[in-house]
């Protein structure tokens, strides 16, 4: 049984190799080393024995918005709600935080909607669109799909 934990710097290597894992399925955009160590602290991982298999990311983009980001489990550990408690510690930390709501951009909307999120039109997200967005090779003709998910305050 692993645990959820906030990753160390020595970890990046290992929530890099996850996420590029993914980007090269086209599944996540690919994130430079780099990338990860200066947003060490938006993460979280889950370890099982000493291994990181997953991981999530808690971005904040306004004074009251959050995106639910990052997230990749490795193949062999899904289908065991790990990706469902990373989530769920993301959303956490936004609450603690006092955001009142996060948003995900997603190839798997029935997941998230599992847990609650519902679909929103991305030009409710005009923040977003221009801060990151505008610099993927996919922009303007993104086919990810919006969620969001209200936080009930503290």
């Amino acid at each position: 049984m692993g645990n959820i934990k906030k990753p160390t710097l020595k970890n990046g290597k290992d929530i890099h190799t996850i996420l590029n894992y993914y980007a090269s399925k086209g599944l996540l955009l690919a994130r430079p080393l780099s990338h990860i160590y200066t947003r060490i602290r938006e993460f979280f991982v889950y370890e099982e024995n000493n291994n990181i298999v997953g991981c999530v990311a808690l971005s904040i983009i306004w004074e009251d918005l959050g995106e639910i980001r990052s997230l990749a489990v490795k193949e062999e550990y899904q289908k065991k709600n790990i990706g469902a408690d990373l989530v769920k510690a993301a959303i956490e930390e936004a609450k603690s935080l006092g955001l009142t709501r996060v948003f995900t951009l997603t190839y798997v909307p029935e997941f998230f909607k599992k847990l609650g999120f519902f679909q929103i039109e991305k030009t409710k997200l005009p923040h977003k669109i221009w801060s990151d967005c505008i610099n993927c090779p996919h922009y303007p003709n993104c086919n990810e799909i919006a969620l969001e998910y209200n936080i009930e305050p503290i």
